[in-house]
């Protein structure tokens, strides 16, 4: 398979997914989209495997890891602190089911049925994606991984 290939691949993949998490909503069944995440995982990580003329080679390898590492020690500190933030929200409400009514002069910034918890959660994952492109960019270009693979595309 050529790369971009590959990449229309990645594409109608991620086109798929949006579909099945809409199906998802609407049937309200949060397993056909877990499903559907797994098995769209499955198949790019399996194409990525026959794309031909990958080069992988130690400095590639090493702009990956650095990446890598650079994205979860900036993330686990913004995650954490996300996770903190919410367990003062949840603290600071009764121990019920009921939530608290708002102060005087304060709005609800809780709407029903949005399901903020998973909303926050999906935004830092793609926080955590865009951290990783970042970090991939700049190793990239510090130590030339596009310096002479340019022209074999």
């Amino acid at each position: 398979m050529k790369r971009n290939s590959f990449y229309l691949l990645v594409g109608l993949v991620a086109l798929l997914e949006v579909v099945a998490f809409w199906v998802s909503v609407e049937l309200e069944i949060p397993q056909l989209i877990q499903v559907a995440f797994i098995l769209g995982i499955l198949l790019i990580y399996g194409a990525r495997r026959m794309v031909e003329g990958r080069i992988e080679d130690e400095r590639i390898s090493m702009i990956t890891q650095k990446a890598a590492l650079r994205t979860l020690e900036i993330f686990w500190v913004v995650f954490f602190a996300v996770n903190l933030g919410s367990a003062v929200i949840a603290f600071s409400r009764p121990l019920g089911l009921r939530p608290r009514p708002p102060h005087p002069g304060e709005t609800e910034l809780l709407l029903p049925g949005i399901g903020w918890f998973a909303t926050v959660q999906m935004a830092l994952l793609c926080l955590m994606i865009f951290l990783y492109v970042g970090f991939r960019m700049y190793y990239a270009r510090k130590y030339g991984e596009w310096d002479a693979d340019e022209e074999q595309d």
